[in-house]
């Protein structure tokens, strides 16, 4: 077979949660021409239904391979997503919440990059958001580029001068705009899972701080909200 004039599609690791934002990260990438590779993290977390719906989202959106990689955040506690004995707030709070996950970006991110390396990926892209989140230090833009100079020093790819480029394209997207995007790329909002504790269906619980930004996001969109609910 003649392949002369061809190329190979650009690899990039999406990391993917299960969520609407990191589905339309996905659909930003496959829309970019890019060859995807999803990762999800079992970090322990309490509302592993996530993890199913970014089983399904990824072969809704055509990811070359998802796999799901584990670290054990549970085992040093200090969140209410890792430690049952932590309630979910339903109410808003000031200051980071304690649905904090002390350095699950970090590692998410860090096994992202391992994996891009092995791949020969250019990029790792994140869904992270700095407009409509939840107070996470690990969400804000300059956390991204300290990563950025992290893949820079500390990999083989990077001392050889071709380190991997570390993307946040959502994070001064509006949750309206990050909606209207995804479902203008053919995202199907119904397989995403946000909610913090999230029944083992995958059902949202209406009254958590990621449910609450997830339906003032639809709202303001002007996008009928298919979240399913526990309470419906």
């Amino acid at each position: 077979m003649n392949t002369l004039g061809t190329h190979a599609p650009r690899r990039a690791v999406v990391l993917l949660s299960g969520g609407l934002d990191s589905a339309t990260v996905l659909a930003l990438a496959r829309d970019e021409g890019l060859e995807c590779f999803a990762l999800s993290v079992h970090y322990g977390q309490r509302h592993e239904a996530e993890l199913a719906a970014a089983a399904r989202v990824a072969r809704g959106l055509g990811a070359a391979e998802h796999r799901v990689m584990g670290v054990d955040l549970a085992g040093i506690g200090g969140s209410a997503l890792t430690d049952p004995g932590i309630a979910v707030p339903t109410a808003a709070t000031t200051g980071i919440p304690v649905t904090y996950v002390p350095a699950r970006n970090t590692l998410m991110l860090s096994l992202a990059l391992g994996w891009a390396e092995v791949l020969g990926a250019a990029e790792v892209l994140i869904g992270v958001n700095a407009v409509d989140y939840s107070g996470y230090p690990d969400c804000r833009p300059e956390f991204i580029a300290a990563f950025q100079e992290v893949a820079r020093l500390g990999t083989k790819a990077g001392v050889e001068g071709l380190p991997v480029r570390i993307r946040a394209p959502l994070q001064h997207w509006s949750k309206a705009m990050i909606i209207r995007e995804g479902q203008r790329l053919g995202v199907d909002f119904s397989l995403t899972v946000s909610c913090y504790q999230a029944d083992a269906a995958g059902r949202a619980c209406g009254r958590c701080d990621s449910c609450r930004l997830r339906a003032e996001g639809f709202a303001a969109a002007g996008v009928a909200d298919p979240t399913h609910y526990q309470f419906v």
